[in-house]
């Protein structure tokens, strides 16, 4: 079962794409260098472990690693392997916010109705 809130999922993916589009990706190799890069990492690293494990997990399932019916396992998966900060990780993938759109449809999950509620929190 999904650990973290579509709006969160969809946050991360509003602010990935703004990055993208500003600066053509997240600064440098390490994703620093600007505001927007800054404010994704400290988004990312404040979610706690289990919401970490389901970005994660979303991620994995939109970059094809696992399927949507391997939820449960991807979760598992990411608890299990992680070794850096997961923000250090996810700001290191290209296409990002494609990947967690892309997890978000497999799993039946709108992202329209996922940035209504990011609007909300905003």
């Amino acid at each position: 079962m999904l650990q973290i809130t579509a709006d969160k999922i969809a946050h991360v993916i509003i602010r990935a794409r703004e990055m993208e589009a500003d600066f053509g990706g997240f600064g440098d190799a390490d994703g620093h260098g600007s505001a927007a890069a800054n404010d994704l990492r400290a988004f990312i690293a404040n979610l706690n472990d289990d919401e970490q494990a389901s970005l994660v997990a979303v991620m994995w399932i939109g970059r094809e690693t696992y399927d949507a019916e391997e939820l449960d396992e991807a979760i598992d998966t990411a608890k299990a392997e992680a070794t850096a900060p997961t923000e250090d990780y996810l700001m290191g993938v290209p296409m990002l916010a494609d990947y967690l759109e892309d997890g978000l449809n497999a799993l039946d999950i709108s992202l329209e109705e996922a940035e209504d509620g990011v609007l909300r929190l905003t």
